[in-house]
């Protein structure tokens, strides 16, 4: 396997040292004066049986469609870890921890051992041992989002259960609580509170508290609700005219519609959104040959014509609009004048059919990286898309890795 880091990466890790110590003196010191004795020998985010690190902890979750076969690629030391079949794997999702592989009967858990902690001033990075936790119940199409308190499932029937997010992270499922009624969209984690949509035509937001009581009914409609992601300013929630932002502020839920300002025929529409975490620009296909940005920050939509899409993604902010087309090449955009800034030489040589669901390639984004999953070659690359989309690292695999996602962001 070729593993090769570029040494590049030095500085930004000591410049992540600086911040992690300056970010937290404060806090340390402020947290120092409140605590008794006994606790003031706790470091500020100590996190028993997990090592704090300078920089992201990232790493790959893989899964092979075909054979069940699934690893961890840990890419600080490029280790590839076999974990456990698993057969009839047709989904794998991820809330930046944990991994969620979907099946017809079932959804298993796996604790990837990497994650972050977000302070908001300040970030801590962890890293621990990698371990399975067990199976949730479900059928294909279950949904499980996540944050720092609790794991919510929702069933493709609409009724869902909240899973306590402590014990998974000791290693156990916990008993859920089982939310009273039946949703029309996935129900997901959000200032404390939970964001889902009601069974009327058209939906309504519903705001409800940890035990499903519901608390608040923002104004705004979401009419044939596909999609859903989470951004540092808010629950984005795909609608037939455009998305659904809900938003809190100081306790108060409110809903603002961004709309598309025109007809979108609904095989164009967005219905499945990838960002990198923590940014506010997202992506979605935009029918066969374009790709829908979101700036969830002013509001706006903009469509990217581009070559016939298989998979894109973005880091946000001044970077490229990244987009795997049926050539295998990953090519670059510039989001704001649409335009094609640069382009790889092919490096998928076989892709899956288009529309083939689950096996088709994936593009996962980070801070300073891109990583594609290559399922017929048998590898990944890891792409620099500040260096005009550079082949940084090449994993091979004994595996196909039909199923990606990333954590430790």
């Amino acid at each position: 396997m070729f593993v090769r880091r570029n040494v590049t990466l030095l500085a930004p890790a000591l410049a992540a040292v600086l911040l992690l110590t300056a970010g937290c003196g404060a806090q340390e010191k402020a947290e120092s004066r409140s605590e008794s004795p006994t606790s003031s020998s706790t470091p500020h985010g100590y996190v028993e049986g997990a090592a704090e690190a300078a920089e992201q902890q990232s790493r790959l979750l893989l899964g092979d469609t075909g054979s069940g076969d699934t690893r961890v690629l840990d890419l600080i030391t490029g280790k590839v870890h076999d974990t456990a079949r698993r057969p009839g794997v047709t989904a794998l999702t991820t809330d930046g921890r944990f991994g969620y592989f979907h099946g017809a009967d079932g959804t298993r858990v796996l604790d990837s051992g990497a994650w972050m902690v977000d302070h908001g001033d300040h970030v801590h990075y962890y890293r621990a041992k990698i371990q399975e936790v067990g199976g949730l119940p479900g059928s294909a199409g279950t949904r499980v989002r996540s944050d720092a308190g609790v794991t919510v499932v929702t069933a493709p029937d609409g009724k869902a259960s909240v899973y306590p997010r402590a014990q998974l992270e000791q290693g156990a499922l916990g008993t859920p609580a089982r939310l009273p009624d039946t949703y029309a969209g996935t129900v997901v984690p959000y200032a404390e509170h939970l964001i889902t949509l009601t069974g009327e035509s058209p939906s309504r937001i519903a705001v409800l508290d940890r035990s499903g009581k519901r608390v608040a009914t923002p104004e705004g409609e979401c009419e044939d609700p596909r999609g859903d992601a989470v951004t540092r300013r808010g629950i984005v929630l795909g609608c037939a005219d455009g998305a659904l932002l809900v938003h809190e502020d100081d306790g108060t839920f409110t809903a603002e519609k961004i709309p598309y300002g025109e007809d979108v025929p609904r095989h164009e529409r967005a219905t499945e959104f990838r960002h990198r975490p923590g940014s506010s620009t997202l992506t979605a296909p935009a029918g066969k040959d374009a790709v829908w940005v979101l700036d969830v920050t002013k509001g706006t939509w903009t469509r990217v014509e581009t070559g016939p899409v298989v998979a894109a993604n973005t880091a946000g902010e001044g970077a490229p609009l990244l987009v795997l087309e049926t050539d295998g090449a990953l090519h670059g955009y510039d989001i704001s004048a649409g335009k094609e800034t640069t382009v790889t030489a092919p490096l998928l040589k076989d892709l899956p059919e288009t529309g083939s669901g689950s096996t088709t390639p994936v593009i996962e984004v980070d801070r300073s990286r891109a990583y594609l999953n290559d399922p017929l070659g048998k590898r990944v690359y890891e792409i620099d898309y500040n260096d005009n989309l550079r082949v940084a690292r090449t994993f091979d695999l004994d595996v196909r890795p039909s199923l990606m996602v990333e954590t430790g962001r």
